[in-house]
């Protein structure tokens, strides 16, 4: 028989940093069981926090199924990755490495679908529902201002309608002391300035009534803004303001449309346009045919600055309402799971938590995997009598004379004999004859 060669001292190394590693594992391997069984509820019960957030009935049914469903997570967590933890530290080939690596990806994929975001929403639901909440107070703070910038806009029309009033007014004096037609008095020609000074008066007037209202509108719909602003911050559960919210924004969208009703723009326009279309034309007093057609000709005039301050007016009142609208806010509750979702760039640390809670064991399956490889590659080269451990030698001593024992005491017609060859033992590579003791 051969004679086999000591091992070298890099062999000799290998194997005792082998046997320092398992060492390790095996104390490693005490409570790691335990440990993910810890993780695995808990990522159960932030999901039951979350499963419960979604659900609108609070009755029994509801709590068991929520119960359920965390239970459910909980234990598919803990069995994926015991399966992981076991096998893919022993799997050598790189096809069946890379084969587990995609089931591994897939379940991931699956813990995050169906626990990670409920986690997150048990997490950071409560904030994210305020920040929805911040959200559409800004929305509605920039629709309450943008429609009464357009409002006073409207109301600013009124000192386009005071200009062209005023100069109908200085007309008619003018016609008074017979600059314009050359007939003094109050004829034919100063009728027609006075009516249409007249008409604009009342416009204006009813202009000016507007203007209260308007900041009236203004300053409640501001009052409500404060107190939607209020209900974000203020303490207590998130869905008990929402309520309140909810009717607060119902008001302000109310008041923002009568803001929007109040606009003098539209009545403007319209009043421009009558201004010039309907003129009730006196009949000529002068005494004689000359004075006729001299007041005859004015008219004609002051009807020609009539239709051109009329189209002035008119395109004053339709730059306003030409004005681009404030943009339609409607507040839609929103469920804290939805609100993780949707402002999920605000809560990355929340959303790294949830996450890491359920993929943490992906840490110690490559842990264990390099350091299986590790061993395996210690290990290599070593004939087996070589790494066995004083303990393992003792034991396998302790069987051989067990062994041994039992066949002293067997019948005779059992026991081998002398003939017989020894049975022998194979070691990597080799049969080496066992030698009782």
């Amino acid at each position: 028989m051969a004679k086999r060669e000591p091992m070298s001292e890099t062999q000799a190394r290998g194997v005792r940093y082998a046997r320092e590693r398992e060492g390790h594992l095996t104390w490693l391997d005490t409570f790691s069981g335990t440990a993910l069984g810890v993780l695995a509820v808990a990522s159960g019960i932030y999901t039951y926090l979350g499963v419960s957030s979604l659900l609108d009935d609070n009755g029994a049914m509801s709590a068991f199924a929520a119960i359920a469903y965390s239970v459910a997570v909980s234990v598919g967590i803990f069995v994926f990755w015991s399966y992981l933890l076991r096998l893919f530290p022993a799997v050598r080939t790189a096809r069946a490495r890379m084969g587990l690596l995609g089931a591994m990806g897939l379940g991931s994929l699956a813990i995050i679908a169906m626990s990670s975001w409920l986690n997150a929403a048990a997490l950071a639901g409560s904030a994210a529902v305020e920040q929805h909440l911040a959200e559409t107070v800004q929305d509605y703070q920039g629709a309450l201002e943008r429609t009464h910038e357009i409002a006073l806009s409207a109301q600013g029309l009124e000192r386009d309608v005071a200009r062209v009033r005023q100069s109908f007014e200085d007309l008619s004096e003018q016609e008074a002391a017979g600059s314009l037609s050359g007939l003094a008095g109050r004829g034919a020609v100063f009728r027609v300035l006075r009516q249409k000074s007249a008409e604009l008066s009342g416009l204006e007037a009813q202009i000016a009534t507007q203007t209260p209202l308007v900041d009236d509108a203004f300053a409640e719909g501001n009052q409500i803004l404060s107190r939607m602003r209020a209900l974000t911050v203020e303490p207590g559960p998130v869905e008990a303001r929402s309520v309140e919210f909810s009717e607060q924004a119902v008001r302000l969208a109310g008041l923002i449309t009568r803001l929007r009703q109040l606009s003098v723009a539209p009545l403007v326009e319209r009043a421009a346009q009558d201004l010039a279309a309907s003129v009730v034309l006196p009949e000529l007093d002068g005494s004689n045919p000359e004075q006729r057609g001299a007041q005859g000709a004015t008219i004609t005039s002051v009807l020609e600055v009539l239709a051109q301050r009329a189209a002035t007016l008119e395109r004053a009142a339709q730059a306003v309402q030409a004005m681009p609208p404030a943009a339609d806010s409607t507040y839609t509750p929103i469920s804290s799971a939805d609100a993780v979702i949707l402002y999920a760039r605000n809560f990355v640390p929340s959303w790294a938590g949830a996450i890491a809670i359920d993929l943490l064991p992906v840490v110690l399956v490559l842990i264990l995997a390099i350091t299986q490889g590790a061993i395996r590659s210690g290990r290599e080269g070593a004939a087996v009598e070589d790494t066995l451990t004083l303990a393992e030698l003792r034991a396998a001593l302790a069987a051989v004379r067990d062994v041994d024992a039992a066949m002293q005491d067997s019948p005779a017609h059992m026991r081998p004999s002398e003939d017989a060859p020894a049975p022998r033992e194979e070691t990597q590579g080799q049969v080496t004859p066992i030698k009782s003791t």
